[in-house]
């Protein structure tokens, strides 16, 4: 039997500027020594590529930081050990994040031309005052530019907004995505603005400086959301991504329906088939302590550790749960080495409610439940191990 196709993951950790909302592996440096990332990249792919025999890529995902700050040579360098080394599927997925600033999309023709063929777009906003706010360095003007030359060189064009921001009304955003939507891209992603910890925006909401919608608004939003993209043809498939039928994100598919994915690159993380079942692959975070460990070691992993049948079968839950299609409870049960750890009775009384639909087969979010997935997730699944 033919193994499923491999995904992997590439992380760029670089950043001209660091974002106020971002909790992301991302850095500021003065200079980046190009010739010794490409080759160290090179090597941590090796070292993956050799653990992982017989296995072919679906996909790839270059991300970061701001990996359209890597040079193309760099991108094709790793594209071509990739290939040699694991072999592509047909009709593979290569996509690459990129800031839309006029000078990471005057190095679009060069990204596609060496195997490239889907980018996500940080727009993030189509209002000035907006990206102000987020700290980003482009204007509207500049991201609309940069967006039209990735669809005039990529065959598949994602893009990123920010909602729910502080102050924004119903009529804003729902303006915004009208003028989203008609910019013709297959797919979107839309993320409410959260508050993560250790961001410049923590700090600011700590101090009583920011303010982000309350609950109430900020659901209103979110149902209006999967309600427009619907109407328009890219319903969700995800919490927070849309697209047109067949244009779904391969790669990130991987990661929610809980296949195998190698990672590459300061904190990347993986899950890695194993004999004894499955690992869990984490690299060093820092970019210079990444870059140490694989001068000395060969490659940038700081943690392989086991996963337990119980442990996969959560994951595999938690993630899964997120799309709308839903997770395969055969599998679930499979991965937890017979029985899914679920509260069958917290199953019983949210379908009752309409929030979830169970059948023998199958377990999902209803589009009711999407707005309560995480308290959903926290009574559904059973996290713990059974005494």
């Amino acid at each position: 039997m033919t193994a499923p196709d491999l995904a992997l993951y590439v992380h760029w950790p670089f950043c001209i500027s660091k974002c106020p909302y971002c909790d992301f592996n991302s850095h500021v440096r003065d200079s980046v020594d190009q010739a010794a990332w490409r080759d160290a990249m090179l090597a941590d792919l090796a070292y993956e590529a050799a653990l992982t025999p017989g296995r072919r890529l679906g996909s790839i995902f270059f991300g970061g930081g701001t990996p359209s700050l890597m040079p193309p040579s760099t991108v094709a360098a790793v594209l071509e050990a990739a290939e040699r080394a694991w072999g592509f599927a047909d009709r593979i997925e290569i996509t690459l994040e990129a800031n839309p600033s006029s000078v990471e999309a005057a190095r679009f023709a060069d990204l596609a031309s060496v195997g490239v063929n889907r980018v996500s777009l940080g727009l993030q906003s189509l209002r000035n005052e907006a990206l102000h706010f987020l700290g980003r360095a482009h204007d509207v003007d500049e991201g609309l530019a940069a967006l039209a030359t990735a669809q005039a060189a990529f065959a598949r064009v994602s893009f990123d907004l920010i909602y729910a921001l502080p102050g924004q009304t119903m009529a804003e955003w729902q303006a915004d995505l009208a003028r989203a939507l008609a910019l013709g891209t297959e797919h979107l992603s839309l993320y409410q603005l959260t508050i993560e910890p250790g961001t410049r925006f923590a700090t600011d909401a700590a101090a009583g400086r920011l303010t982000i919608p309350d609950g109430d608004s900020a659901a209103d939003l979110f149902e209006a959301t999967r309600a427009t993209t619907a109407a328009a043809g890219l319903p969700a498939y995800e919490t927070s991504n849309h697209a047109r039928p067949g244009a779904e994100s391969r790669h990130n598919l991987t990661y929610w329906r809980y296949g195998d994915y190698a990672g590459i690159g300061p904190g990347a993380h993986g899950r890695r088939a194993h004999e004894a079942g499955a690992l869990a692959t984490v690299r060093h975070k820092k970019p210079e302590n990444w870059l140490g460990a694989v001068a000395r070691n060969g490659h940038g992993a700081q943690v392989e550790d086991p996963l337990s049948p119980h442990t996969r079968a959560v994951e595999a839950l938690l993630m899964g749960l997120r799309l709308t299609e839903g997770v395969d409870l055969k599998r679930i049960a499979a991965l937890a080495g017979g029985v899914a750890p679920l509260d069958q009775r917290a199953i019983e009384r949210l379908s009752a409610l309409g929030l979830i639909v169970a059948t023998p087969d199958r377990l999902r979010v209803t589009e009711a439940g999407a707005l309560l997935l995480d308290a959903i997730l926290t009574e559904v699944v059973e996290t713990r191990v059974a005494a």
